[in-house]
């Protein structure tokens, strides 16, 4: 099956977040897989990030600390799924828990001295 990459983006989650909410929020994403897999997709990889502020950032040569962008929302993880084609893999990403900002799907060509998705 053709893989895909989702995207993930939010706002940084406040330091009052509440605890609960943040509980719900990672129950839903290690809950994730498995409904994934209840439609016919599978994710075979998952990343979650640092926040923002962690980020090196290099254009043109120049290095800055943080995002390159001012931006409200960054990127908060990575998902590697399998689908059966771009509407599949667009339902299956519509899955994804977050609490704010969206998904971006793209198809994934290849990589580097790896084999891609057959």
């Amino acid at each position: 099956m053709p893989q895909y990459t989702v995207l993930i983006y939010q706002s940084e989650l406040p330091e009052d977040f509440p605890p609960e909410e943040l509980r719900r929020l990672m129950e839903a994403n290690q809950n994730l897989p498995a409904r994934i897999a209840g439609h016919g997709g599978q994710i075979v990889a998952a990343v979650e990030l640092e926040p923002g502020s962690t980020a090196t950032a290099i254009r043109g040569g120049l290095v800055s600390d943080g995002p390159f962008a001012e931006t409200k929302e960054v990127v908060a993880g990575v998902y590697v799924l399998e689908a059966r084609d771009l509407d599949h893999a667009l339902e299956l990403a519509a899955m994804t828990p977050i609490v704010d900002g969206g998904v971006e799907v793209r198809p994934i060509a290849g990589s580097f001295g790896i084999p891609g998705p057959s």
